[in-house]
């Protein structure tokens, strides 16, 4: 070949080189345009996602608090544990073992095993919810056995110190962490917090670069809710009214206590109960709050009301006489006392204290439907107490208008009317403080992680009544605890004592009958009587054949009633209670 043509060829050859990678140049440049033009943002997006890894930060549910700043209820670390079952498979008898030696026995050893085999799985939930010093200590096991494959995740448990201890008005939280029932319910928006969140840059291998950038968006704690309860008090209520419940044999049991001038509840108790720490107790019949859900009749606890409305006209004092016949019958309906009787000559006094059904009759005949119908609801029969806790009832209190003669007569002691306890202790309680009802209230504050507080407003106050028709009511309801009244055993020494005893007929709730024999008890007493700081109620529902408010209901009264007027340091008075006449 010539030297020409050699020249020519190789000069072709470099053209066509040169068309190649220009061509090539071509092609990357509109790649990389694309790339850093058009998809740039679509491609950042995926290498920050191949590149960083996120966690979320839980926020902690705020505490409960009872007065004094005692946890009620509140949030510690936790863990829960999983696994890559393609880590642990070959390993998993083994694992399993390590694992229920430090998690208990509540752990199923063969679903465990089932689980770190789980074919075509990299992760599964072993167990929730596991307190952090004993998930470290069954992660430290496995390690130490040479064994990978189970991690753990950060969450938050939430404790109960007390166990039992007011668990129908604290309530509880369920899987999710979400407040059911009592104040974790009502409260569930201002107890629980708003979680955070880590960004940061891994490896490929998914480890966290030391170095790397990474963003933290901070949780915000769930705020604490500060009830009125005092723990002391709670703990000696709840076992004092448990041991009530038993030794009358009742079906369950109801204990109040209020601070007749805030209105604020101190003690609420309820037996049988359950224990949301240990989730033991938990049916429907043990976690309903009796005290704002469940309705009774309240029987003779309600000629209070009635004689605090006759008081108000005018109508009658304590030394009033009354003719108490031996029976009677209204609207076809016989109606007599709890024991047999001729014509009585009672005080309006002695008709409280003999807790005369048919005293009672002749004292409300002075007044009409109308009239009885609107004193019965001033003092907030057939309205909820918006006391702040949810699924609260209304009871059930019928328009006057609707009355016939015989409700006339029965409401007036407390059959044919249906309450719950937080009713009854608001309208006693207006008795008490001079005849001014206000709302109960069990929870004073809401405070940040910062201890600012906020305080609830549990509405403002009514009078009802007159300061003198209390005062009447109050002598009356004072020869009840007096050694010939029907309620002795709720006598404090050194201290005026005013109560009154309740007994009523069961309703069946399938039949909407009255049940012969079977009874809802009761007791309802202020203390020191002459300047009144707490009320105290006691129901017992079906307590043993032919027990009374004043030999079942009272002494547990007594007690609770004690042990507050102990633990808060309120002093006898000193005075003497007057000589009230029952007979005339």
């Amino acid at each position: 070949m010539s030297q020409s043509r050699r020249r020519s060829l190789s000069r072709r050859r470099l053209r066509w080189c040169l068309v190649l990678v220009v061509g090539l140049f071509t092609v990357f440049g509109a790649r990389l345009f694309q790339i850093q033009g058009v998809d740039a943002s679509a491609y950042a997006a995926m290498a920050v996602r191949a590149g960083t890894a996120s966690t979320t930060v839980p926020a902690p549910r705020g505490a409960i608090l009872d007065r004094n700043g005692e946890e009620l209820a509140s949030s510690v670390d936790a863990l829960t544990l999983t696994a890559d079952p393609s880590m642990t498979a070959a390993n998993a008898p083994q694992i399993a073992r390590l694992l229920r030696e430090h998690l208990g026995t509540d752990i199923n050893y063969f679903d465990l095993i089932d689980k770190l085999r789980k074919p075509e799985s990299r992760f599964v939930y072993l167990k929730r919810d596991v307190p952090a010093w004993t998930a470290k200590k069954a992660l430290s096991a496995v390690a130490e056995a040479g064994m990978t494959g189970v991690f753990s995740e950060k969450q938050t448990l939430r404790t109960y110190p007390g166990g039992s201890l007011a668990a129908n008005l604290i309530g509880y939280t369920n899987g999710a962490g979400e407040g059911v029932a009592g104040i974790e319910g009502q409260y569930d928006k201002i107890l629980t917090g708003t979680d955070g969140s880590k960004t940061y840059e891994v490896s490929q291998s998914g480890e966290r670069i030391p170095m790397g950038d990474s963003t933290v968006t901070e949780m915000v704690p769930g705020r604490d809710v500060v009830t009125t309860i005092d723990r002391d008090l709670q703990y000696y209520a709840d076992k004092r009214l448990a041991e009530g419940v038993r030794s009358s044999s009742s079906d369950w049991g109801l204990a109040l206590t209020m601070d007749v001038k805030t209105c604020q509840i101190v003690q609420m108790s309820q037996a049988p109960t359950f224990d949301p720490d240990t989730r033991t107790g938990m049916q429907d019949s043990n976690t309903v709050s009796r005290a704002v859900q469940n309705v009774y009749e309240p029987g003779s606890v309600m000629k209070t009301v009635t004689m605090a409305a006759l008081a108000d006209q005018g109508k009658i004092a304590a030394d009033t006489p009354i003719v108490v016949p031996s029976k009677m019958v209204i609207d076809k309906f016989p109606i007599g006392d709890y024991w047999k009787h001729g014509t009585l000559h009672l005080t309006a006094a002695g008709v409280i204290a003999k807790s005369s059904n048919l005293g009672t009759i002749v004292a409300a005949n002075q007044m009409s439907d109308a009239t009885m119908y609107t004193y019965f609801n001033k003092f907030g029969f057939g309205e909820k107490t918006n006391v702040g806790l949810p699924g609260e009832s209304a009871g059930l209190l019928k328009p006057g208008a609707e009355w016939t003669k015989a409700n006339h007569a029965t409401i007036s002691f407390g059959q044919g009317i249906s309450v719950t306890g937080m009713q009854m202790i608001r309208a006693v309680g207006a008795i008490a403080n001079g005849g001014t009802m206000c709302r109960p209230s069990v929870v004073s504050d809401v405070q940040s992680d910062g201890g600012s507080k906020e305080g609830v407003d549990n509405g403002g106050a009514t009078q009802v009544v007159s300061k003198e028709a209390a005062r009447v009511v109050t002598r009356m309801m004072e020869a009840v605890t007096a050694p010939d009244g029907t309620a002795p055993a709720a006598a404090i020494e050194g201290y005026r004592v005013a109560g009154k005893t309740g007994t009523a007929w069961r309703v069946d709730p399938n039949t909407g009958r009255y049940i012969r024999g079977q009874n809802t008890v009761s007791f309802m007493g202020f203390a020191p009587a002459d300047n009144p700081r707490f009320l105290t109620y006691i129901v017992l529902d079906k307590p043993y054949s032919n027990a009374g408010g004043g030999s079942t209901a009272a002494p547990v009264f007594h007690d609770i009633m004690s042990m507050a007027l102990e633990r808060f340091g309120v002093a006898p008075t000193g005075a003497k209670p007057p000589k009230v006449n029952q007979t005339w």
